[in-house]
């Protein structure tokens, strides 16, 4: 799996938001400066989780970005889906919709457990868990195995 830029950023910009103890807004400005994410890409991105409603924004001159749920009702996967799609798509569609000939059926099931194991990880973190630096348990597990930390 790709883990786009997009995705990235918007996470970070939630954990930003999320950490805030006194649950005041945060300008989209502080959130690009403290994240280092480019302000026009940031803008977009907080636009998609508004419309996800992720996001509530604030006029005003002490406006900005507030989360319109609680941190610990929005998960990674709510996020991806949010700001890039589906998390497992086979060229475009996903993949239950996929259909292949008999010598290469199986395949969709390849990609239907990706999304699967995708969804063990990313619907069980949520972004109170990131803003508070504490990870569900069987997250951790899964990368005290070294093998996790090897690229192949």
């Amino acid at each position: 799996m790709r883990v786009s830029a997009k995705s990235d950023y918007a996470l970070r910009a939630l954990i930003e938001i999320a950490a805030r103890a006194d649950g005041r807004p945060v300008s989209a400005e502080e959130v690009g400066r403290l994240q280092e994410i480019p302000h026009g890409f940031l803008q977009g991105i907080l636009a998609d989780l508004r419309r996800a409603d992720i996001l509530r924004s604030q006029r005003g001159q002490s406006g900005g970005w507030r989360m319109a749920k609680a941190a610990e009702d929005v998960s990674v996967a709510d996020v991806i889906r949010a700001v890039d799609g589906p998390l497992v798509s086979v060229y475009g569609l996903r993949p239950e919709a996929v259909s292949y000939n008999e010598n290469a059926a199986l395949l969709q099931h390849v990609w239907i457990a990706a999304r699967h194991s995708l969804r063990d990880v990313f619907e069980q973190v949520s972004i109170q868990q990131l803003a508070e630096g504490k990870l569900p348990r069987t997250i951790t597990a899964r990368t005290a195995d070294e093998e996790a930390w090897q690229s192949h």
